[in-house]
């Protein structure tokens, strides 16, 4: 709010009684929000749709890496959750939302 004030403060040419300058005012805050959406968060909700899709089209074999950097192949894909592989015969559940395809993976398939 601080930084509103100030902008409106130090229009130029503001008399008073005039309302030609708070419109300048509304209309250089409206772009700046209309900027920030379209450089900020449009491209963000894009990535977070890929990454879904990624997770979606993932299946037994591949290679991934969870969130907290343990790299493993997918034995078993269920509704919320994963069973990865890390090593042979060790096996970890983990969350879909914390599981990304591995970067290795990617390279090999390109």
């Amino acid at each position: 709010m601080n930084i509103i004030s100030t902008v409106l403060l130090q229009a130029p040419g503001a008399a008073p009684g005039t309302g030609g300058s708070m419109n300048m005012s509304i209309l250089l805050i409206v772009a700046m929000i209309a900027i920030f959406y379209f450089f900020m968060i449009r491209p963000q909700q894009k990535r977070q749709k890929e990454i879904q899709k990624a997770r979606e089209a993932m299946k037994a074999g591949d290679k991934v890496v969870t969130a907290g950097g343990i790299h493993g192949k997918i034995k078993e894909v269920g509704d919320t959750s994963m069973l990865i592989e890390i090593a042979e015969g060790v096996r970890i559940r983990v969350d879909k939302a914390s599981v990304f395809a591995s970067t290795s993976d990617i390279q090999q398939k390109s």
